[in-house]
């Protein structure tokens, strides 16, 4: 499957109400790596963007005067993302600039040139639920090197983000490896036929730790009561005692 890994920045947050894209940003991805086979292009948006935007990405509407308009490279990236699956973090947000912009030039929707849409950032949700999960607070947890990042760029938040996808879908593909290789006989130390094999603990972090910590007191301050954890870390304590 080839994916391309996809960013905008934009005018502001509201494109139903006239904000448009500024940058368009793709990293290829062919069998799990990446390619160097980008796609990059700045956009005249025909408007000024919002103050907050600008603080985001700092790309100024005197920069972007001579650069394409939208209907100037529609074709090209349509051909380049044709049939490929795309990655994209809080998909909706893009997907919903794009369509607009497509819906403009009166061509269909960008999920009718492509195999498909997926959001990075549900699949980080559901690999982290309860942490922070923003391309930076990802790229930590991975230890992939963002410090470069002092303002937002469709192409390199692409890239950033092609590195993270692939930590987070590593596990995926060490499946299929495992599917596909013959499994040992089992030795001496192996668990016998019929028996349970020993159950491996990863012991969690201490940012895990204080994270869960923090979690449990939010829960408590919201319910106003002590939550069911603490009640059974209490109830192990007092046997450990016995």
């Amino acid at each position: 499957m080839r994916s391309i890994v996809l960013d905008t920045e934009t005018t502001g947050l509201n494109a139903g109400l006239g904000d448009r894209i500024i940058e368009l940003g793709c990293i290829e991805v062919l069998s799990r790596r990446v390619t160097g086979n980008h796609f990059h292009r700045y956009i005249n948006p025909e408007r000024e963007s919002e103050e907050g935007a600008l603080k985001v990405h700092g790309i100024d509407h005197e920069f972007l005067q001579d650069k394409p308009k939208f209907r100037e490279i529609a074709a090209e990236f349509l051909d380049y993302i044709q049939g490929a699956e795309l990655v994209i973090h809080n998909a909706a947000f893009d997907v919903e600039f794009l369509n607009l912009e497509l819906g403009r030039l009166g061509l269909p929707p960008i999920e009718a040139h492509c195999a498909g849409v997926v959001d990075s950032l549900k699949i980080a949700r559901e690999l982290h639920p309860g942490k922070k999960n923003s391309l930076d607070a990802l790229c930590e947890r991975y230890q992939i090197d963002h410090a470069h990042r002092t303002l937002h760029g469709a192409l390199l938040d692409a890239a950033l983000l092609a590195e993270v996808y692939l930590a987070m879908t590593r596990g995926q593909d060490s499946l299929a490896i495992e599917l596909d290789r013959p499994r040992p006989a089992l030795g001496r130390a192996a668990a016998t036929e019929g028996e349970r094999p020993p159950l491996i603990v990863f012991q969690p972090s201490a940012e895990e730790l204080a994270e869960h910590a923090r979690l449990l007191a939010d829960i408590e301050a919201e319910n106003k009561a002590q939550c069911v954890w603490h009640r059974f870390e209490t109830a192990v304590e007092m046997l450990d005692r016995v």
